[in-house]
């Protein structure tokens, strides 16, 4: 058996940008826009991920003795728990009452990113198990409290339990490809009173703006100064600063335009509303929206029915919209569980948890049971 040889680069200028992505994004697997090395190297050039905002890089590399990579997992040790979209505050606060230091933590995961992906890349079982023991080992090693693992594909979230990970559920709303001609017929599968209200619900919002669905070359500098206010505005609203920065962005542009659609809104001569998005092989993944006019319907028009169009268009198969929102179930999007994993060195305190889950789990299954049951298809669809 190959030897393997086990280390920590503090950022993904030590990586080789091929051999990364040849693991990240194998070649007969949905390519996943957010295991790329050009995003996530992204977020670290454009300092949006660095040790200031509290994300510092420690990702996993699992090399044979000629230095070949065979298997990596993004690591950070965060300072916070922002950014993640899987809430666990609840735990810091009772850790710290105990007396212990809850931060920082390691994390592995899409930074800012609430998409179900690949998170042990890899194929290799020894590989893969030596990533998910050599991360724990490092937990004890370094005094630290927690590891989280979010938002894993259905292989990685059950090879994590296997490794001894608490396994937790939260709900997401997702849109299906049902081979779907048009939109017309996506709506022909909807009951008749939701049918016409999402027409009337389009009207509206398209009678007020002129929409702009951009991808590749038609993307120009103005179009993401635009998203970048929007994105600005959205973020003062709800979080106080936004995560991400102008160079970011300006980073994606240069490197995956063609793996980005950016739907503007116009009035008139003037750009008044935008929704970000990236296209993965199967996947729309729908990230950030704001406008810079107070307007009714154009929110759900940009992020959800034009996300559907281009899926139709494009034979993708699902639209992620993002974390939380029920409102999407009435746009056609279905709950759906998506998952995360979390290594708790503390026996005592990963008990607690662990006992907090067992219930959490069939609480959040039976909520997506009896949220399925108002969606707006017909009965049997």
């Amino acid at each position: 058996m190959t030897e393997l040889k086990l280390r920590i680069a503090h950022g993904l200028d030590d990586v080789d940008r091929e051999a990364w992505d040849a693991i990240a994004n194998p070649a007969d697997s949905p390519y996943d826009p957010f295991a790329s090395w050009d995003f996530l190297q992204a977020l670290e050039q454009s300092a949006s991920v660095s040790n200031e905002t509290g994300w510092a890089p420690h990702h996993l590399l699992a090399e044979d003795e000629a230095g070949r990579l065979l298997g990596a997992m993004t690591l950070y040790l965060k300072g916070h728990s922002y950014g993640e979209y899987v809430f666990d505050h609840g735990w810091a606060d009772a850790f710290e009452r105990a007396g212990g230091s809850y931060y920082p933590k390691l994390l592995t995961g899409a930074p800012f990113t609430p998409a179900t992906g690949r998170r042990l890349f890899g194929r290799d079982e020894a590989v893969r198990t030596a990533l998910i023991e050599t991360t724990k080992r490092l937990c004890r090693e370094w005094s630290l409290s927690s590891w989280h693992v979010l938002f894993p594909e259905p292989g990685d979230y059950a090879a994590l339990g296997e490794h001894g990970l608490l396994q937790r559920c939260d709900i997401q709303f997702i849109w299906r490809n049902e081979a779907y001609r048009d939109y017309a017929d996506f709506l022909d599968a909807l009951a008749s009173r939701k049918r016409k209200a999402l027409r009337k619900e389009r009207e509206a919002a398209q009678a007020d703006v002129i929409i702009e669905p951009l991808t590749g070359a038609a993307i120009r500098p103005e179009h993401w100064d635009v998203f970048f206010a929007c994105y600005q505005d959205t973020g003062a609203r709800k979080w106080g600063t936004p995560y991400l920065n102008r160079d970011f962005f300006q980073l994606i542009h240069e490197r995956m335009a063609d793996r980005v659609l950016l739907v503007m809104a116009r009035r008139q001569d003037r750009y008044v509303a935008s929704a970000l998005n990236f296209i993965g092989s199967e996947t729309l993944f729908g990230r950030y929206w704001g406008c810079l006019e107070p307007m009714e319907h154009v929110h759900f028009e940009l992020c959800y029915h034009q996300a559907i169009d281009y899926a139709i268009e494009n034979g993708l198969k699902q639209v992620e919209a993002g974390a939380q929102g029920p409102h999407k179930m009435a746009r056609g999007y279905r709950p759906q569980a998506v998952h995360s994993a979390h290594y708790l060195p503390d026996e005592r305190f990963a008990d607690a948890v662990g006992r907090f889950l067992d219930r959490e789990r069939p609480a959040v299954l039976a909520e997506i049971e009896a949220l399925d049951k108002e969606t707006p298809y017909k009965v049997g669809s």
